[in-house]
């Protein structure tokens, strides 16, 4: 018999093995963030992939921020500081980045267009 696992279980795996797809993931959290404000959502989001790319302890070492701070900014109910946010997506491999809401959606037309 197959044994059972969470969702969240299966996504670490499946990140572990597929990096990119795991960027993807978090592009599509941050953008469902900025609809909806759901903290909590987002960081669940960063905690299922730092645990896909070798967990805390790894992340830790990457960023030289202790694994109880880390461990704490990902299960707050309240975003991370915009410096802690670069510094745990730069020791992920990527980065924040801007772009025209126009770019992410078409049908949103810019103010100079009237």
């Amino acid at each position: 018999m197959r044994k059972l696992r969470t969702w969240r279980a299966y996504l670490i795996e499946r990140f572990a093995a597929n990096r990119e797809e795991a960027m993807g993931y978090l592009q599509l959290s941050l953008e469902e963030y900025q609809v909806d404000g759901d903290t909590p959502l987002l960081l669940l989001a960063f905690r299922t992939v730092v645990e896909s790319q070798g967990g805390i302890s790894e992340l830790a070492k990457k960023t030289g921020t202790a694994p109880e701070t880390l461990s704490d900014i990902l299960s707050s109910n309240t975003p991370p500081p915009l410096d802690m946010l670069g510094t745990i997506l730069n020791a992920l491999g990527c980065r924040l980045a801007i772009e025209p809401l126009a770019a992410a959606n078409p049908s949103l037309e810019l103010a100079s267009a009237d």
